[in-house]
């Protein structure tokens, strides 16, 4: 069986969240969506879990973070392009979020914009050029002082 992954998210509205992740390309697998949760597919392997918070309060005894006032995760979407960053960044604004809590990453070989979700998790939106990945951490490491 091929390794997945479940990020889960507490949520105050389940149905603003849920339309928020289907603007960022996620799409709802119903066999695991109620109305105290939603599962969303973003690959074979990648799933987000929203759960509403007494939902999320069944898995761990420790409170909710408020993620509008403190970071506990960035989650970051991999593109195809430039443009796919900017037009994926639109849907989800769009859809309840708030462009650019971060600084825009523009590093010519790299490129990143991110996204609150209505609960205030961070969504980066990032592109890299092919070669660039390649060369691997070096590469994105030349480009930031490049553009420094």
């Amino acid at each position: 069986m091929t390794r997945m992954i479940f990020v889960n998210l507490p949520v105050s509205d389940l149905q603003q969240s849920r339309a928020f992740l289907e603007a960022l390309g996620a799409v709802n697998e119903p066999r695991f969506t109620d109305e105290t949760a939603a599962c969303m597919t973003l690959s074979d392997s990648i799933h987000v879990m929203l759960l509403a918070h007494d939902k999320f309060s069944q898995f761990t005894p420790r409170p909710i973070a408020d993620a509008r006032t403190g970071s506990e995760v960035l989650l970051c979407l991999s593109s195809d392009s430039r443009e796919s960053v900017d037009s994926t960044l639109e849907r989800a604004v769009a859809a309840g979020g708030t462009a650019d809590p971060s600084p825009k990453q523009d590093y010519g070989v790299m490129y990143g914009r991110s996204v609150a979700d209505p609960d205030g998790h961070i969504w980066e939106i990032m592109w890299m050029d092919a070669a660039a990945a390649e060369r691997g951490a070096d590469a994105v490491q030349e480009a930031i002082a490049t553009a420094v």
